[in-house]
Protein backbone atom coordinates (compact mmCIF):
# COMPACT_ATOMS: atom_id res chain seq x y z
CA UNK A 1 0.00 0.00 0.00
CA UNK A 2 2.95 2.34 0.88
CA UNK A 3 4.62 1.66 -2.69
CA UNK A 4 1.23 2.23 -4.25
CA UNK A 5 1.09 5.61 -2.52
CA UNK A 6 4.19 6.39 -3.22
CA UNK A 7 3.90 5.69 -6.96
CA UNK A 8 0.80 7.86 -7.06
CA UNK A 9 2.88 10.59 -4.98
CA UNK A 10 5.61 10.88 -7.70
CA UNK A 11 3.35 11.57 -10.31
CA UNK A 12 1.80 14.88 -8.83
CA UNK A 13 3.02 17.36 -11.22
CA UNK A 14 5.38 20.13 -9.08
CA UNK A 15 6.83 23.57 -10.37
CA UNK A 16 10.24 23.44 -10.52
CA UNK A 17 12.47 25.89 -8.77
CA UNK A 18 13.44 27.51 -5.48
CA UNK A 19 9.85 29.30 -4.89
CA UNK A 20 6.20 28.67 -3.03
CA UNK A 21 3.87 27.87 -5.71
CA UNK A 22 0.14 28.57 -4.47
CA UNK A 23 -1.88 27.65 -7.65
CA UNK A 24 -4.79 25.13 -6.69
CA UNK A 25 -2.49 22.30 -8.74
CA UNK A 26 0.52 22.93 -6.14
CA UNK A 27 -2.02 22.60 -3.07
CA UNK A 28 -1.66 18.96 -2.05
CA UNK A 29 -5.07 16.98 -0.84
CA UNK A 30 -5.51 14.06 1.61
CA UNK A 31 -7.43 13.10 4.07
CA UNK A 32 -6.05 15.41 6.38
CA UNK A 33 -7.16 18.53 4.23
CA UNK A 34 -9.77 17.23 2.20
CA UNK A 35 -12.76 19.04 4.43
CA UNK A 36 -10.85 22.05 4.58
CA UNK A 37 -10.35 21.73 0.03
CA UNK A 38 -14.00 21.22 0.13
CA UNK A 39 -14.94 24.43 1.88
CA UNK A 40 -12.71 26.31 -0.48
CA UNK A 41 -14.57 24.94 -3.28
CA UNK A 42 -18.62 25.65 -2.13
CA UNK A 43 -17.82 29.38 -2.18
CA UNK A 44 -19.36 31.20 -2.87
CA UNK A 45 -22.36 29.74 -1.11
CA UNK A 46 -20.76 30.03 2.77
CA UNK A 47 -23.77 29.63 5.40
CA UNK A 48 -21.54 32.76 7.13
CA UNK A 49 -19.83 35.99 6.35
CA UNK A 50 -16.46 33.99 7.30
CA UNK A 51 -14.72 31.21 7.33
CA UNK A 52 -12.23 30.01 9.70
CA UNK A 53 -9.37 27.78 8.97
CA UNK A 54 -7.43 26.32 11.84
CA UNK A 55 -4.83 23.90 12.21
CA UNK A 56 -1.13 23.59 13.27
CA UNK A 57 2.05 25.67 12.09
CA UNK A 58 2.87 24.73 8.61
CA UNK A 59 -0.52 22.45 7.84
CA UNK A 60 -0.86 24.44 4.75
CA UNK A 61 -3.39 27.19 5.82
CA UNK A 62 -1.64 29.94 3.73
CA UNK A 63 -1.28 27.82 1.32
CA UNK A 64 -4.89 27.25 0.78
CA UNK A 65 -5.84 31.14 1.95
CA UNK A 66 -3.15 32.37 -1.32
CA UNK A 67 -5.21 29.90 -3.49
CA UNK A 68 -8.71 30.93 -2.25
CA UNK A 69 -7.31 34.38 -2.79
CA UNK A 70 -6.62 33.75 -6.43
CA UNK A 71 -10.01 32.13 -6.88
CA UNK A 72 -12.25 35.06 -5.81
CA UNK A 73 -9.52 37.94 -5.97
CA UNK A 74 -9.55 38.91 -2.66
CA UNK A 75 -7.64 41.08 -0.94
CA UNK A 76 -4.54 40.38 1.49
CA UNK A 77 -5.69 41.99 5.38
CA UNK A 78 -2.60 41.60 7.55
CA UNK A 79 -3.60 40.99 11.28
CA UNK A 80 -1.51 44.53 12.28
CA UNK A 81 -4.63 46.39 10.10
CA UNK A 82 -6.89 45.65 12.81
CA UNK A 83 -5.47 48.19 15.01
CA UNK A 84 -3.63 50.41 12.18
CA UNK A 85 -7.00 51.31 10.30
CA UNK A 86 -10.31 51.59 10.51
CA UNK A 87 -12.93 48.74 9.74
CA UNK A 88 -14.37 50.96 6.93
CA UNK A 89 -11.23 51.39 5.59
CA UNK A 90 -10.25 47.62 5.55
CA UNK A 91 -14.28 46.46 4.29
CA UNK A 92 -13.85 48.42 1.35
CA UNK A 93 -10.65 47.00 0.63
CA UNK A 94 -12.58 44.35 -1.71
CA UNK A 95 -15.73 41.93 -1.89
CA UNK A 96 -13.65 38.85 -0.47
CA UNK A 97 -11.10 39.24 2.53
CA UNK A 98 -8.03 37.28 3.64
CA UNK A 99 -6.73 37.33 7.36
CA UNK A 100 -4.33 35.41 7.93
CA UNK A 101 -2.80 34.53 11.24
CA UNK A 102 -5.66 36.00 13.63
CA UNK A 103 -4.46 34.34 17.10
CA UNK A 104 -1.45 36.96 18.07
CA UNK A 105 -4.77 39.91 17.88
CA UNK A 106 -7.00 37.85 19.85
CA UNK A 107 -7.57 40.03 23.21
CA UNK A 108 -6.32 42.99 22.20
CA UNK A 109 -9.39 45.16 22.40
CA UNK A 110 -8.72 47.44 19.50
CA UNK A 111 -8.38 44.45 16.99
CA UNK A 112 -11.03 42.86 18.44
CA UNK A 113 -13.91 45.73 17.60
CA UNK A 114 -12.39 46.33 14.42
CA UNK A 115 -13.22 42.42 13.22
CA UNK A 116 -16.33 42.63 15.39
CA UNK A 117 -17.32 46.07 12.40
CA UNK A 118 -16.09 44.36 10.11
CA UNK A 119 -18.22 41.22 10.67
CA UNK A 120 -20.94 43.03 10.77
CA UNK A 121 -20.33 44.89 7.63
CA UNK A 122 -19.36 41.36 5.94
CA UNK A 123 -22.88 40.31 6.92
CA UNK A 124 -24.95 43.32 6.04
CA UNK A 125 -23.86 43.76 1.97
CA UNK A 126 -23.14 39.98 1.93
CA UNK A 127 -19.34 39.86 1.19
CA UNK A 128 -16.49 36.69 2.39
CA UNK A 129 -13.70 36.83 4.30
CA UNK A 130 -11.54 34.22 5.09
CA UNK A 131 -9.54 34.16 8.32
CA UNK A 132 -6.64 31.49 9.24
CA UNK A 133 -5.82 30.70 13.02
CA UNK A 134 -3.61 27.93 14.86
CA UNK A 135 -6.35 27.72 17.73
CA UNK A 136 -10.17 26.96 17.46
CA UNK A 137 -12.64 29.96 18.57
CA UNK A 138 -13.63 27.57 21.03
CA UNK A 139 -10.71 27.38 22.42
CA UNK A 140 -9.57 31.63 21.95
CA UNK A 141 -9.88 34.06 25.17
CA UNK A 142 -11.73 36.91 23.59
CA UNK A 143 -12.59 40.24 24.93
CA UNK A 144 -15.71 41.10 23.34
CA UNK A 145 -18.78 39.08 24.17
CA UNK A 146 -20.58 39.37 20.81
CA UNK A 147 -17.26 38.69 18.52
CA UNK A 148 -16.91 35.40 20.66
CA UNK A 149 -20.34 34.93 19.86
CA UNK A 150 -20.04 35.28 15.92
CA UNK A 151 -17.04 33.59 15.50
CA UNK A 152 -17.83 30.33 17.57
CA UNK A 153 -21.10 29.88 15.47
CA UNK A 154 -19.41 31.00 12.26
CA UNK A 155 -18.73 27.96 10.09
CA UNK A 156 -14.78 25.95 11.16
CA UNK A 157 -12.85 24.06 9.58
CA UNK A 158 -9.69 21.64 10.81
CA UNK A 159 -6.47 20.82 8.92
CA UNK A 160 -5.35 17.52 10.83
CA UNK A 161 -2.01 15.64 10.91
CA UNK A 162 -0.84 14.27 7.79
CA UNK A 163 -0.94 10.95 6.62
CA UNK A 164 1.80 9.17 5.15
CA UNK A 165 0.21 9.65 1.40
CA UNK A 166 -0.01 13.68 2.02
CA UNK A 167 3.46 13.76 3.51
CA UNK A 168 5.12 11.90 0.64
CA UNK A 169 3.41 14.45 -1.37
CA UNK A 170 4.77 17.47 0.82
CA UNK A 171 8.62 15.92 0.86
CA UNK A 172 8.55 15.45 -3.03
CA UNK A 173 7.04 18.84 -3.61
CA UNK A 174 9.68 20.81 -1.28
CA UNK A 175 12.91 18.71 -2.69
CA UNK A 176 11.40 19.59 -6.45
CA UNK A 177 10.88 23.46 -5.05
CA UNK A 178 14.77 23.61 -4.67
CA UNK A 179 15.63 20.49 -7.77
CA UNK A 180 16.55 17.75 -5.43
CA UNK A 181 15.08 14.18 -6.86
CA UNK A 182 13.84 12.05 -3.92
CA UNK A 183 13.85 8.34 -4.47
CA UNK A 184 11.12 6.00 -3.13
CA UNK A 185 13.71 4.60 -0.98
CA UNK A 186 14.25 7.58 1.31
CA UNK A 187 10.81 8.21 0.94
CA UNK A 188 10.24 4.50 2.29
CA UNK A 189 13.21 5.28 5.00
CA UNK A 190 12.05 9.07 6.77
CA UNK A 191 8.23 8.48 6.71
CA UNK A 192 8.17 6.49 9.55
CA UNK A 193 10.99 7.76 11.19
CA UNK A 194 10.01 11.69 11.10
CA UNK A 195 7.21 13.77 13.14
CA UNK A 196 4.11 14.01 11.42
CA UNK A 197 3.87 17.06 10.78
CA UNK A 198 4.29 19.80 7.80
CA UNK A 199 6.46 21.98 9.96
CA UNK A 200 8.81 18.84 10.21
CA UNK A 201 8.79 17.77 6.94
CA UNK A 202 9.82 21.72 6.28
CA UNK A 203 13.02 20.95 8.82
CA UNK A 204 13.75 18.08 6.97
CA UNK A 205 13.61 19.48 3.74
CA UNK A 206 16.09 22.60 4.52
CA UNK A 207 18.99 20.62 6.19
CA UNK A 208 19.03 17.67 3.94
CA UNK A 209 19.51 20.73 1.32
CA UNK A 210 22.16 22.66 3.67
CA UNK A 211 23.93 19.19 4.30
CA UNK A 212 24.25 17.93 0.64
CA UNK A 213 25.75 21.09 -0.48
CA UNK A 214 28.46 21.25 2.44
CA UNK A 215 28.93 17.66 1.87
CA UNK A 216 28.84 17.41 -1.63
CA UNK A 217 26.60 14.38 -1.31
CA UNK A 218 23.30 13.84 -2.86
CA UNK A 219 19.99 13.12 -1.36
CA UNK A 220 20.22 9.33 0.06
CA UNK A 221 19.44 7.06 2.77
CA UNK A 222 22.45 7.63 4.76
CA UNK A 223 22.64 11.45 4.76
CA UNK A 224 18.84 11.30 5.59
CA UNK A 225 19.97 9.64 8.41
CA UNK A 226 22.36 12.40 9.76
CA UNK A 227 19.75 14.59 8.83
CA UNK A 228 17.13 12.93 10.71
CA UNK A 229 19.68 11.89 14.22
CA UNK A 230 20.91 15.91 14.10
CA UNK A 231 16.76 16.82 14.41
CA UNK A 232 16.33 14.48 17.03
CA UNK A 233 19.56 15.81 19.16
CA UNK A 234 18.09 18.95 18.90
CA UNK A 235 14.51 18.51 19.75
CA UNK A 236 15.99 17.31 23.08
Amino acid sequence: MVEQNLAYAQQIPFDLGSRQAFARSDFQVGESNRDAVAWLDRWPNWPAPVLILQGPAASGKSHLAAVWQNKTGAQIVRPEMLTQASAEDIFELGDALVLDGLDPWLGDREAETTLFHIYNMLKEEQKTMMITMRMAPSAADFIIPDLASRFRAAPSVCIHAPDDMLLASVLIKLFSDRQLNLSNEVISYVLPRMERSFAAAKEIVELSDHMALSEKRRISVPLMRKVLSRLLDESY
